[in-house]
């Protein structure tokens, strides 16, 4: 019984892969969509550099803080400076 299990679960491996490799050359990509867009991105950098607090750009984007530092690191922060 143990090696018809796990047959089973080869093939069930084995048909996942195949699916998901056929969605990949369909163009769908897996996961969640990302927060920060490359406009949100732009946006922000803008935000910041006109002086505006980064706890108020974060929450005028819907990101937490910690998203908005990931993006945005402290040396293009000030590039518009």
């Amino acid at each position: 019984m143990a090696s018809l299990a796990q047959m089973e679960r080869e093939l069930i491996v084995e048909r996942t892969k195949a699916g998901l490799e056929a969605a990949r050359r369909l163009g769908r990509v897996g996961g969640r969509k990302r927060r920060m867009t490359e406009s949100k991105v732009e946006s922000a950098r803008q935000l910041l550099v006109s002086g505006m607090p980064p706890k108020d750009v974060a929450q005028n984007l819907g990101v937490s803080v910690p998203t908005l530092y990931r993006w945005l690191p402290a040396s293009s922060r000030q590039s518009g400076e």
